[in-house]
């Protein structure tokens, strides 16, 4: 299986995971997206050196893995391109601030250090959380829910394209790539001399594809936006857990649950 028929493969993982039958999947979009929106906004708000109150916001997305019955390491294969990026944000701390704040044998760990920690703590919950969100809903009920929101229909429709039909970039991609090593055998890649016309016939080719996409969406009666699949109301279960996580998301950011329990050990 080459990257492409392996990232084809993955996308529609994600579609078949959205699918569940979970407590988690059976609870509406439009309060799974609040949740996650403030969950990931009050996460940032952390102060840059708060590593234990950080390390409290990871309530959240253990309850959802295990109600889900989705495992940690599946989220952690689908990011693995991403936790690079977010090690990197930071990767500098140590060497801006070099303040030492604790000593571990003789070790010192600097305020650099810390704040790597936490930035990178922040990072790994915000996706996990993005991840349970894409992988307990699916994407038309997600653009249901962000029209709910007032979201402009045309933000909301290049959400849906984009989601539905990378697939489409993706098959085009590796159609490509079969047709160069057939005429490259033995060769490992795309030598960089073709990087060029690669993608400048990807990028024909995809205009092709989007034309023949949008004259079937206006044979289809396209006016602008989708009909999304009915969405229904929020009933009062899904009430309650959008404002049951927002309690314990405002109590895990304004209580030091780790400083109160490790002051009742002392």
């Amino acid at each position: 299986m080459n990257r492409a028929e392996n990232a084809l493969y993955e996308l529609n993982e994600m579609d078949e995971l959205a699918n569940g039958n979970s407590p988690v999947h059976r609870f509406s979009a439009l309060a799974k997206l609040l949740v996650t929106v403030i969950y990931i906004a009050v996460t940032m708000s952390f102060d840059r050196y708060d590593l234990s109150g950080v390390l409290m916001m990871a309530v959240y997305p253990y309850v959802l893995f295990q109600l889900s019955g989705i495992p940690f390491r599946t989220c952690i294969y689908k990011m693995r391109y991403i936790i690079p990026l977010i090690a990197f944000v930071g990767i500098f701390n140590p060497l801006l601030d070099r303040t030492a704040f604790v000593t571990i044998g003789r070790v010192p760990l600097s305020y650099g250090w810390l704040s790597f920690a936490v930035l990178f703590a922040k990072g790994m919950l915000a996706i996990s959380a993005s991840f349970l969100l894409a992988a307990t809903t699916r994407i038309d009920a997600v653009c249901a829910a962000l029209r709910k929101l007032r979201m402009p229909a045309e933000i909301v429709t290049v959400i849906l394209l984009m989601y539905r039909y990378v697939s489409v970039l993706v098959e085009e991609v590796g159609v490509m790539s079969n047709a160069y090593h057939l005429r490259a055998p033995g060769q490992k890649g795309i030598h960089y001399s073709a990087w060029g016309s690669f993608l400048g016939q990807l990028l024909l080719r995809s205009m092709d594809r989007a034309q023949e996409l949008y004259a079937s969406m206006l044979l289809r009666g396209y006016h602008g936006e989708f009909l999304y699949t009915a969405e229904a109301g929020m009933a009062g279960r899904d009430w309650m857990y959008l404002l049951t996580w927002t309690a314990v998301i405002a109590l895990l950011r304004s209580v030091p649950v780790i400083q109160i329990i490790g002051n009742l050990f002392m």
